[in-house]
């Protein structure tokens, strides 16, 4: 509901809307019919079966949302400092390690799910291939977070890459995300991590 996954944040588009009078028959119109533009290139899926009823409940409740009671807490976001190879320093805002070399929950699953599926185009350890770019690269260029998630669910058709989008969860692509940050940096080796897990 509060951030983008591969089209917008559903408070977002509550907010772009708020108080314009045709929002609910512009909303509305654009979920049956579908299209792209207005939120990037990405195109949304066209829902022509929803009846009128479903239409208007759907865009009740998107435009029923506020930024506001979504936002998170106030608070410092926790920072997690790393020394890379190099001797240069960097910091996170997600843990790679719980203790020595052993990766965390979230990286180790980013890894197995890294190597059952992503790694056939992507290469092993995330290093490319001549199907597909080396993701490492590809962050160290500064691809952000969010690009990464973003280009993952809704894939490149034009060079492709599926879309993984209802096969992913935000969070499963999360966790690819973490893995591959960690072997852009140099701190996770190639091959399977140490996991207090597995």
């Amino acid at each position: 509901m509060d951030h983008t996954v591969v089209g917008p944040a559903f408070d977002a588009v509550a907010q772009r809307y708020r108080g314009q009078a045709d929002a609910a028959p512009k909303l509305e119109a654009k979920i049956k019919a579908g299209g792209s533009g207005n939120w990037g290139a990405v195109p949304m899926t066209p829902h022509p079966d929803l009846s009128q009823e479903q239409l208007a409940a759907v865009v009740g409740w998107v435009l029923s949302l506020h930024r506001a009671s979504l936002a998170p807490q106030p608070g410092a976001v926790k920072s997690y400092a790393y020394t890379l190879p190099d001797g240069t320093k960097t910091a996170l805002d997600f843990a790679l390690f719980v203790k020595g070399q052993e990766v965390t929950n979230d990286v180790f699953a980013g890894w197995e799910q890294f190597n059952s599926y992503c790694f056939r185009c992507h290469g092993e350890d995330a290093t490319g291939s001549a199907y597909a770019p080396d993701l490492r690269h590809s962050l160290n260029a500064g691809m952000t977070r969010q690009q990464f998630i973003s280009t993952s669910m809704a894939g490149r058709p034009d060079k492709g890459m599926p879309t993984w989008a209802g096969f992913f969860t935000p969070q499963e692509m999360t966790q690819i995300y973490e893995y591959v940050k960690g072997r852009s940096l140099g701190l996770i080796p190639a091959g399977r991590p140490a996991s207090a897990t597995g």
